[in-house]
């Protein structure tokens, strides 16, 4: 299986430690993984920002970089969601289609394509208060959604009980969204501040050492809430946990 790490630039620029997690743990899984020395961004923010047409160029050297893989894949649920949802700012040939359906998020990629049952070398002795993205959790479905009253599933909680020596804690609003939603952090700052801090809060009340997520963008507006507030949580990738991360 021939793999393509695609690694978004706010990974690169602030957590590239989730993305040598991400490579790390492919390769111990058996996947032959390249790395495409041209890759820039997907061009969520400016898609984000409504600047459609101003994104084309960077979606389409996207596609040139990823074009030929079995399956690229990423640490980052938003960015998958743009790249099969959103990626339409240039013209949809078979080759653009290809790269945009076979593009996935780690977790749902370990999950429903590796379908991996066991991770010996993970061991993780903390509580942990996982953060589904709203990205991973209404646009790519991997977990339930409490609001719709459906029966329960988590992908990334099915890959996390392989990990030994680890404690979940539940916050009394999972599902909540913790107020990063991209630019509208910088265009609603007072809003998304108040929704983080009381992510960040439920999180501790619940007992959590550690928040783990997908989206290490999730991680950084939370971290930076509980630094405000003065908690005392702890911050990790999925990937890294995953890969065999204690601390």
């Amino acid at each position: 299986m021939k793999v393509a790490l695609f690694v978004p630039c706010f990974v690169d620029a602030f957590f590239p430690e989730a993305g040598i997690a991400t490579l790390e743990l492919l390769e111990k899984l058996g996947c032959t993984v390249d790395y495409p020395l041209r890759q820039t961004c997907c061009g969520q923010p400016m898609a984000n920002s409504g600047c459609e047409k101003e994104a084309a160029a960077t979606e389409q050297l996207f596609v040139e970089n990823f074009t030929g893989y079995d399956y690229v894949v990423t640490p980052s649920g938003s960015c998958t969601h743009h790249v099969r949802d959103h990626l339409t700012a240039i013209e949809q040939t078979d080759t653009v289609r290809h790269v945009r359906t076979r593009t996935y998020e780690l977790v749902e990629f370990l999950h429903d394509i590796l379908e991996v049952k066991a991770l010996p070398w993970a061991r993780f002795p903390h509580k942990v208060g996982l953060h589904n993205s709203c990205g991973t959790l209404r646009a790519l479905r991997t977990a339930s959604m409490s609001e719709l009253g459906e029966p329960f599933f988590s992908k990334p909680m099915d890959l996390l009980n392989m990990v030994k020596d680890i404690e979940f804690v539940m916050p009394d609003r999972p599902d909540e969204c913790c107020g990063f939603g991209g630019t509208f952090s910088v265009g609603e700052e007072p809003v998304s501040a108040r929704m983080g801090y009381d992510k960040v809060r439920d999180h501790t009340q619940a007992g959590a050492e550690y928040i783990v997520s997908a989206d290490s963008s999730c991680l950084m507006h939370q971290k930076g809430c509980a630094q405000r507030l003065g908690l005392d949580l702890k911050f990790i990738h999925i990937a890294q946990i995953l890969n065999g991360a204690s601390a």
